[in-house]
């Protein structure tokens, strides 16, 4: 454990806040995490409980079917795009007020960014937070061997809490009997519950087109028969006993998330405050709420509006926010509504802040090709085309270093985010130098990336303005100015 980690976990007594909590964790991706996770979610909330979702790493989609699972909107933990105090920071102030929190974990228990490191993985925001972690391990065709598996993950890090265990796609209740008294011998922590095989549970292959799929409900038989095995199969009295053994939590020291502590400009008058339009609807969805907090405590207004629902940017803004999702599920409608379209060319015509990542950086190329090969009008203020493909073309984190001054940073300032999409962007470099913004660095390298020109920046990373919240007020500074 870091110093920076071991400052996270410590509570000031005075200070401390009481928060139920558990950490769900595969033993690898596909051991059934995000069923149980949601299963649980669904009954716990059933039973009347305020239950608040978390998912670690920077993923959007899972957090999208806990908020439709809870009713409350879920939140990020990530340990690799922002820091360990901001990591507890955001749990705390999330879970306020909630009966119980479940925080989703990523990949297996100890994958992260770094083979040989905790870094970046489920185990690193369970100690984090100090929460109690409860392991879920895929069992077909195993009996003693399960003991050996959790026993294992016991053993990589005894700093870790490995407070119970449920163990999925059993055969039969004798089956689970069976593995359920060979953990609870060789491992000494209780077998909460079990589910059966089930291929019913199966969550749909990952793609973007699963949220516009969870936000029309036709996801809601799954979420409700997972609830269902939880509830015949597991012990929640036991789960909550655990969650509610979490020791208290404190804020750090210096918390990020003050009002009026970034900068001077926080401190202006409601009726002063630039507005910062934001696309919400389900072609634009994809944001860190963090991003948008730091930029109202950086003194901007967000104004949200949809441009499916065939809306404009509101006149008063002084500045525009083109988030990710999936424009090429409604590509159709995204170039019928004109007035949109013609708002963000008048925009960058007249150099209003634009920020766009992902799916808004699609909308603001010449053409969008989705899947069937139908081309799209889009804004066509970068000069590109992007074409969908049933590859995915990229994924992972970023980090990004400007590459010239631009919008949120100043030339070789490094932001920190995350890449995730199924389309390519064909630049067109004939006339002059392309001005990328980024130069980009991930797994497999370095490359350039995105866009930047006046107030117009845009990429495919998904950043995260809490790694360099100078970004948010620089932001929020220059949209005052436009508006002035």
């Amino acid at each position: 454990m870091t110093d920076a980690m071991k400052h996270a976990v410590q509570s000031d007594p005075a200070t401390a806040a009481r928060r139920s909590r558990i950490v769900v964790a595969g033993t690898g991706s596909g051991a059934g995490k995000t069923t149980v996770t949601l299963g649980l979610m669904k009954a716990l909330a059933d039973s009347g409980l305020r239950v608040q979702g978390f998912k670690c790493g920077p993923d959007y989609i899972d957090p999208t079917y806990h908020t439709a699972v809870t009713g409350t909107p879920s939140r990020n933990l990530d340990s690799w795009m922002t820091s360990p105090d901001t990591v507890r920071e955001t749990f705390i102030r999330a879970s306020e007020g909630a009966d119980i929190s479940v925080i989703e974990g990523v990949m297996g228990l100890y994958d992260g960014k770094d083979p040989l490191s905790n870094t970046g993985s489920t185990a690193e925001i369970a100690m984090l937070t100090d929460s109690p972690v409860l392991l879920v391990v895929d069992v077909r065709s195993m009996a003693r061997s399960a003991a050996a598996i959790v026993l294992g993950f016991q053993h990589l890090e005894p700093r870790l809490r490995i407070a119970g265990v449920i163990v999925n796609r059993c055969g039969s209740q004798g089956h689970y009997s069976i593995v359920q008294k060979a953990i609870e011998q060789e491992c000494g922590i209780p077998v909460l519950g079990w589910l059966k095989r089930d291929d019913g549970l199966d969550i749909p292959e990952r793609h973007l087109g699963l949220v516009p799929a969870v936000e029309r409900g036709e996801l809601e038989p799954l979420f409700q028969r997972a609830a269902e095995q939880i509830r015949a199969g597991t012990d929640l009295e036991a789960l909550r006993a655990l969650a509610d053994s979490a020791p208290p939590l404190s804020l750090p020291a210096l918390p990020l998330f003050v009002p009026h502590r970034l900068t001077s400009v926080a401190q202006a008058d409601a009726g002063k405050r630039p507005v910062i339009a934001v696309a919400s609807d389900a072609a634009f969805n994809f944001y860190y709420p963090e991003n948008l907090d730091l930029l109202r405590q950086s003194g901007a207004e967000i104004a949200f509006f949809s441009p499916l629902a065939g809306e404009c940017i509101p006149e008063h803004a002084s500045g525009l926010y083109l988030g990710g999702g999936f424009p090429e599920e409604f590509a159709a409608a995204i170039a019928a509504n004109t007035g949109f379209l013609e708002n963000i060319r008048d925009a960058v015509r007249r150099d209003m802040p634009v920020f766009a990542e992902c799916g808004g950086y699609m909308v603001l190329a010449r053409t969008l090709t989705d899947r069937d090969g139908s081309v799209h009008r889009m804004a066509g203020v970068i000069p590109s085309d992007v074409r969908m493909q049933a590859k995915r073309a990229a994924l992972g984190y970023r980090e990004a270093t400007a590459l010239r001054d631009c919008l949120l940073l100043e030339a070789g300032e490094t932001i920190r985010g995350h890449e995730f999409h199924y389309s390519v962007m064909t630049y067109d470099e004939s006339s002059a130098p392309y001005p990328y913004a980024y130069q980009t660095k991930g797994m497999r390298g370095l490359q350039n990336e995105g866009y930047a020109k006046g107030n117009l920046l845009a990429a495919y990373t998904h950043i995260h303005l809490a790694s360099f919240p100078e970004a948010a007020a620089r932001w929020v500074e220059k949209c005052r100015a436009y508006a002035e």
